[in-house]
């Protein structure tokens, strides 16, 4: 009786030493799977930001100006523009 116990309980530990690293593999698949839903979430939502404001540079002309004057230093004709730099210390 003991003899058959002793054979299962190795048998276990046996077949727990041949799953062991595949449920780690496993274990780690799921983790790299949550970390890229992460990033699928974070660049879907920053697709949605892209979209809307390509949006606002095809249809608010507002906007485009808004746009083009902070981003690109565009100015209309005739405008000065004037830029104020912080002094330097000694």
């Amino acid at each position: 009786m003991l003899k058959n116990a002793l054979f299962i309980f190795f048998l276990a530990i046996i077949i727990l030493l041949c799953f062991l690293p595949s449920y780690s593999k496993m274990q780690d698949m799921e983790k790299k799977n949550w970390e890229y839903q992460r990033e699928i979430e974070a660049l879907k939502e920053k697709n949605a930001k892209l979209e809307e404001e390509r949006k606002l540079l095809e249809e608010d002309p507002v906007y485009l100006e808004k746009v083009a004057r902070e981003k690109m230093g565009l100015i209309k004709e005739g405008e000065v523009v004037y830029k104020i730099t912080p002094a330097e210390l000694e």
